[in-house]
């Protein structure tokens, strides 16, 4: 009998056992699904609403795109598996301005496994430093309020994460600080020291009009420098203009077009005379240039210099092969403290230095990618570092191409001149702190 009532007791505790177990399985189980937010899938909450919708064609030459459960299972899986070796089958949905679906390309066909060649990276040290912290503190103070740089973009495809980001800039930035301190050539030009510590990433070229583009096509910008006046004159005839605090609410910029505006609807005796700050008056060249590159530097005949950014504009669009001069599209400018790169507002935007800056895709690649460029001069094999800090029009979407900010030029001859040495195409290699 006191066997019996052991093994009855041993029996029932075994049973309990097995059920507590299935138990804390179910769940764990129903946590995770409660945690798996549309940002952990990689998609804003109106991308993953449309996904879910089944059997939804986005485009008439597209297959439809359907998120199933093991799709979605597939990315509780990448935050389980080494990162080195994540999913690359996973398709990732590329987006255009307004977060609409344009086409779905895999991490395969744009990404790769590697190392960086060894040759010495160059970059201003102190430069992207600055880069590097100002774009870090972006994250920090504005996360909240700018949504777009909290998605994971096509990278998720390698499981890289907003948080793999921050880690790649703080550690970056801690270890310039000491090689500077230290009175030293940073280690982060030692492609040995490189291809140690971080994960290295190669950048295959996507392009849906062109796929036999591998490189990625690099552009550049610049800010010029022109001379200006605080008063209309004969030579500096063309008003740069700045909105008031009240255009927050009053919208009434947008009705009117570049030429609306240069036509005098805010000089003394225009229909619109007071209604924005007039900031300085250039030539129409000025003003072109000013406009196309997004920032001025204005000597102005005073003695007085200063930076002047776009800060709004009349939310006409900008006409692809429509010369600049017709555009109807015209930008209201502040003047700041420094180049300006990304910001969803003007007093929040990334204090950026040439040389060391990239402007690209933020939405579909991601604010804060550090990401060397490879060209050969000479038979010898060129590494170039920067940080994707700055945005533009011609990125969205974009997966072939970067906006390098190459300086401050004086005219478009310097500037050519300067641009003639650098690449018109290169390899391109992203950096992730392992």
């Amino acid at each position: 009998m006191v066997l019996f009532n052991q093994k009855f007791r041993l029996t029932l505790g075994c049973a309990g056992l097995i059920l507590a177990s299935l138990a804390s399985s179910y769940l764990y189980s129903q946590s995770k699904t409660k945690q798996l937010t549309p940002q952990e899938q990689g998609f804003t909450q109106q991308e993953n609403s449309a996904l879910l919708q089944p059997n939804i064609s986005f485009a008439s030459n597209q297959t439809p795109y359907t998120l199933t459960s093991k799709f979605q299972n597939s990315f509780v899986a990448e935050q389980k598996t080494d990162k080195q070796n994540a999913p690359s089958s996973t398709p990732y949905p590329v987006v255009d301005e307004f977060k609409k679906y344009k086409y779905s390309v895999k991490g395969s066909q744009v990404f790769s496994s590697v190392k960086l060649p060894s040759n010495k990276v160059n970059f201003n040290q102190k430069d992207l430093l600055t880069v590097l912290v100002n774009t870090r503190k972006y994250f920090q103070d504005y996360a909240s309020q700018d949504p777009d740089i909290q998605r994971t973009g096509v990278l998720a495809t390698q499981g890289v994460t907003v948080q793999d980001v921050l880690k790649t800039l703080d550690f970056m930035s801690a270890i310039l600080k000491e090689d500077i301190s230290n009175g030293r050539a940073t280690r982060l030009q030692d492609p040995k020291f490189i291809n140690a510590n971080f994960r290295v990433i190669k950048w295959t070229a996507y392009n849906p009009k062109n796929k036999q583009q591998k490189q990625l096509r690099i552009t550049k910008y610049a800010v010029f420098t022109h001379t200006g006046s605080r008063k209309k004159t004969s030579t500096f005839n063309t008003g740069i203009y700045s909105l008031k605090d009240n255009s927050n609410t009053d919208k009434f910029y947008t009705k009117y077009t570049k030429q609306d505006v240069l036509s005098g609807i805010y000089e003394p005796g225009g229909r619109e005379f007071g209604k924005v700050q007039s900031l300085a008056y250039l030539t129409r060249t000025g003003l072109e240039e000013a406009l196309m590159q997004g920032t001025v530097l204005i000597n102005f005949t005073d003695g007085y210099k200063a930076f002047f950014n776009v800060d709004r504009n009349n939310g006409m669009a900008y006409i692809r092969g429509l010369k600049p001069t017709a555009q109807k599209r015209y930008w209201y400018f502040r003047e700041v403290n420094a180049i300006k790169g990304y910001g969803y507002k003007i007093d929040a935007k990334i204090s950026i230095k040439p040389g060391v800056t990239f402007a690209g895709d933020v939405l579909n690649v991601g604010l804060g990618k550090v990401i060397v460029i490879e060209q050969t001069r000479g038979g010898r094999k060129h590494l170039q570092m920067g940080v994707m800090a700055d945005t533009g029009g011609a990125f969205l979407p974009n997966l072939y191409q970067l906006d390098f900010l190459a300086g401050i030029f004086k005219n478009q001859k310097e500037f050519g001149q300067y641009v003639s040495q650098l690449p018109d195409y290169a390899t391109a290699y992203f950096l992730v702190k392992k």
